[in-house]
């Protein structure tokens, strides 16, 4: 019974993020229609739902933000369980660069790729863990403790290319952020997306680590009574999000061919915690839904290259999409559907 209250309430949740991409899809479709004044050529060329296929593999703004809304699924899926412990973490965008700055040096020295993975993914777990032993074990509220590695990371990535942006050439760590498989000519990264997904969705909800996170971000005293070890709980979702940041790193510097300390993963904890949210999940802990931060992600990116294609400035463009992902999270909310409904029927009486 409780199973199927879940599921309820988490196709819910997902519900409004899936009418907002559609609803964002159609502004784009009328947008191209003003543009070739007529709503027949919503597939033409140039348009936002046109797919054209080069050497076989397909193109277009849907496959790009799919390849480039990868970085913050993956991002999304650890901040998940951070957020469903009760916490937030803030310098995924600075590990993103510390794996991507490794990545690249590692490489430019000759290392090869079966090396170079392990150790960047090995070095962005254990900056998770610097996260969680400041969370789980001295108590540091999580906002001030992850600002200490989003501010400090970034000189760590500065430290490791020696402040400059480091270029590489090779192929496998290439085709992590731009290679398409021949039997699924999707982009790599999205791949990637899906396979976390899956692996995630197993460990949270066919085990009880999904049960734990949950309870700990519920009720942290309660769990604690229960025998919950809150503090390894709370450890292994930041070792995650870690995790996931710098895989999210790996494909940012695959995709220029480059470590940038200075840009990669700027400002994408934002976008990693927007999704998050959107897709469902509360700040306050509890309950996640892994399925709405993808689909959040998504939203996220197609807002992004929405905002791009209208040649909107980047400086300006965080303004429409923090108020996008306000009204998506007001609609989300059940006491301000509530509030509307009321003021309604007391209009019309």
């Amino acid at each position: 019974m409780e199973t199927k209250t879940f599921r309820s309430r988490a196709a819910t949740k997902i519900v409004w993020p899936v009418l907002a991409l559609a609803l964002l899809i159609l502004v784009n479709v009328l947008l191209d229609a003003r543009s070739f004044n007529s709503f027949t050529d919503a597939f033409r060329e140039g348009a936002f739902l046109h797919i054209s296929f080069k050497n076989g593999y397909p193109s277009g703004a849907l496959i790009d933000i799919l390849n480039h809304g990868s970085k913050v699924m993956i991002l999304a899926l650890g901040m998940s369980l951070v957020i469903a412990t009760g916490g937030v973490d803030l310098s995924v965008g600075a590990v993103m660069a510390i794996s991507g700055a490794t990545a690249a040096v590692l490489t430019v020295r000759g290392l090869p790729p079966t090396v170079v993975i392990p150790i960047a993914l090995l070095i962005s777990m254990v900056c998770g863990l610097w996260n969680g032993i400041l969370v789980g074990m001295l108590k540091i509220q999580p906002i001030v403790a992850t600002l200490i590695l989003m501010v400090a990371g970034r000189g760590v990535a500065q430290m490791i290319t020696g402040a400059q942006i480091i270029t590489f050439h090779s192929p496998v760590m290439e085709f992590i952020g731009n290679g398409r498989l021949a039997w699924l000519p999707l982009p790599f990264p999205f791949i990637l997306v899906l396979i976390m997904l899956f692996i995630t969705w197993v460990s949270t909800r066919k085990t009880a680590i999904g049960l734990l996170v949950e309870s700990v971000g519920s009720n942290p005293t309660a769990s604690r009574f229960a025998g919950v070890r809150a503090t390894s709980v709370i450890m292994m979702a930041y070792i995650f999000s870690g995790f996931c940041a710098g895989i999210a790193g790996l494909i940012a510097a695959s995709n220029i061919k480059a470590a940038d300390p200075t840009h990669a993963g700027l400002l994408l904890e934002m976008d990693a915690i927007f999704a998050v949210v959107v897709g469902g999940t509360a700040l306050t802990g509890g309950r996640f839904f892994l399925g709405g931060a993808i689909i959040g992600g998504i939203l996220i990116q197609t807002l992004t290259t929405t905002m791009y294609a209208q040649d909107v400035s980047a400086d300006v463009a965080p303004l429409p999409k923090a108020i996008v992902v306000l009204i998506v999270c007001l609609i989300q909310s059940e006491t301000f559907r509530n509030k509307l409904s009321k003021t309604w029927r007391r209009k019309q009486s």
